[in-house]
């Protein structure tokens, strides 16, 4: 008589302990790959924790909502597109500065779904969060491009122009280019084209 082999069940994968900081971090970089994946419609309460590798009720305990989730994760994409913006490298020429300046504002909304934040603020009521963009690019204005007496509104104006065509770009600037046959990064090289032949802020 042949004594059957028994497999042993598998061991769960062990759970990894955090500190709450640790935790509630792990959620948002885990909610953050889903909007820059996917977009904010898979910022769902069982797709962020699959997403983090914790249960639902970990999710919960930290953000008492998915909607917590979202507030948290906007405050913390604002705060690196700030962080981005207030740390660019502006060189002291006034022509110089203008394209480092642009070149910059167009990689800070490509860079990990800023455009889709942006979109995404508007859309759900949020975009007062964007205050603190809006004061980021005028302390640049201020302390690295310094415009000359008076010419900071039309730096202001030529800014404004400049973030509606960077998000655009950040949104749909590849799609749009490839249904058109257009090779990549053609939307941004154009844009950038516009701005760099039609607006002067230091006139």
């Amino acid at each position: 008589m042949s004594i059957a082999k028994t497999t042993p069940p598998k061991k769960a994968p062990a759970r990894v302990r955090r500190s709450p900081e640790a935790s509630r971090d792990n959620i948002l970089i885990a909610a953050e790959r889903l909007l820059v994946r996917t977009g904010p419609q898979s910022l769902r309460l069982a797709d962020v924790a699959k997403e983090a590798g914790v249960a639902n009720a970990t999710v919960l305990h930290h953000f008492a909502t998915i909607d917590g989730v979202q507030a948290a994760l906007m405050e913390k994409m604002i705060a690196e597109l700030v962080s981005g913006l207030l740390s660019m490298n502006v060189p002291d020429e006034a022509g110089a500065a203008r394209g480092a300046g642009l070149q910059n504002l167009f990689d800070a909304f490509e860079a990990k779904g800023a455009a889709r934040l942006a979109a995404w603020l508007e859309m759900t009521g949020e975009s007062r969060r964007l205050r603190t963009v809006r004061e980021a690019v005028q302390a640049v204005i201020r302390q690295k491009i310094k415009p000359p007496e008076g010419g900071e509104s039309r730096l202001e104006d030529a800014i404004l122009v400049s973030v509606i065509l960077a998000i655009g770009v950040g949104l749909f600037g590849p799609t749009l280019g490839e249904l058109l046959g257009k090779p990549a990064g053609r939307a941004r090289a154009v844009a950038l084209k516009l701005l760099a032949d039609g607006l002067d802020p230091f006139a």
